[in-house]
């Protein structure tokens, strides 16, 4: 059982990871049943306070909320009164003042779940959907439970896995949150990016760092495309997107190296012919569909053990 609130991998213990994705296990099995809807979370009421955009990770833990028959609030930063100047500690003596018990934040400030979690301004369990470039635990979380799913459902953890997060290491949430979880599960890590693209500090992390794709991709069980955040670059970090594509993107060629039985993933959005190919998306390989399937069970599995529902015996 995992308390108080969801800011970072780095929160959960080994332990409490495995036992967030068995239980996240445990609902996608009820919830592909016939009735969708558990009765675990009734009378709790989840927020959505995303000051950033992101129709797929608000949707995924709505989705959630509702199957465990929460009410759920959506509360967009545009066209309300955060637009105008109103501070996080005003919204969030107004969601306290709304009766909320779990509120999930995206921001664009990295710490800003931290910030609202570590004051005294809401009571309710905070979940980080994601702030800034620091982190997205919830999305390592699913991600773990697919890599799971597809090589390791027999197995007690991910040792043995090897997997590759190409890409923008840099202003990415998703990579610094799968490497504090993957490590934690016993995978072995490795970045592959341009020098432009990696953060500072990034040889202190528990990884192995290349700046060649090529040289790494027949040995890896796992390969995950992260998206190029052109929106956050404000200086070029690499000659053209087409130089790009040709030396860090996954294309056909790639994919044909690849391992038999290894697995293609993208956290999403994905620039399709940037970092992957249309092919390399929609090829056998790819389990990006169920990655965002996946999601739902998975953020189930948080808000379930942070709101202490009920036991897990289905709907009635």
């Amino acid at each position: 059982m995992i308390t108080g609130h969801l800011l970072s991998a780095a929160d959960l213990t080994k332990d409490e990871a495995l036992n967030l994705l068995a239980t996240a296990k445990e609902l996608a099995a009820i919830t592909d049943g016939p009735n969708k809807k558990l009765p675990t979370l009734r009378g709790k009421t989840i927020v959505n306070l995303f000051f950033e955009d992101s129709t797929r990770t608000r949707i995924s833990f709505e989705t959630a909320a509702k199957r465990l028959s929460a009410d759920v609030i959506n509360f967009s930063a545009k066209g309300s009164s955060i637009s105008k100047g109103e501070s996080l500690k005003d919204t969030a003596q107004t969601l306290q003042a709304m009766g909320a018990d779990a509120v999930v934040i995206r921001h664009g400030s990295s710490g800003a779940a931290k910030r609202l979690a570590d004051t005294q301004w809401i009571q309710a369990a905070v979940i980080n959907a994601g702030d800034g470039t620091h982190e997205h635990p919830t999305q390592a979380l699913l991600d773990a439970f697919t890599i799971k799913q597809h090589l390791a459902e027999n197995k007690k953890d991910l040792s043995g896995l090897r997997v590759l997060i190409v890409g923008d290491i840099l202003h990415s949430r998703v990579a610094r949150s799968n490497v504090l979880l993957l490590t934690k599960l016993g995978a072995e890590v490795v970045l592959v990016a341009p020098p432009t693209l990696l953060p500072v500090g990034v040889n202190d992390w528990a990884v192995t760092v290349s700046y060649d794709l090529d040289s790494e991709i027949e040995k890896c069980d796992v390969v995950m495309m992260l998206r190029i955040q052109l929106e956050r670059m404000a200086d070029s970090f690499f000659p053209t997107e087409r130089e790009y594509s040709r030396r860090y993107g996954l294309n056909n060629s790639r994919l044909m190296k690849l391992k038999k039985n290894a697995i293609v993933m993208h956290p999403g959005p994905m620039n399709r012919g940037l970092e992957i190919s249309a092919d390399s998306a929609d090829d056998l390989k790819s389990v990006i569909v169920d990655q965002v399937k996946n999601g739902v069970s998975v953020r189930m599995a948080v808000l379930y053990e942070l709101l202490g529902g009920a036991a897990l015996v289905g709907s009635k």
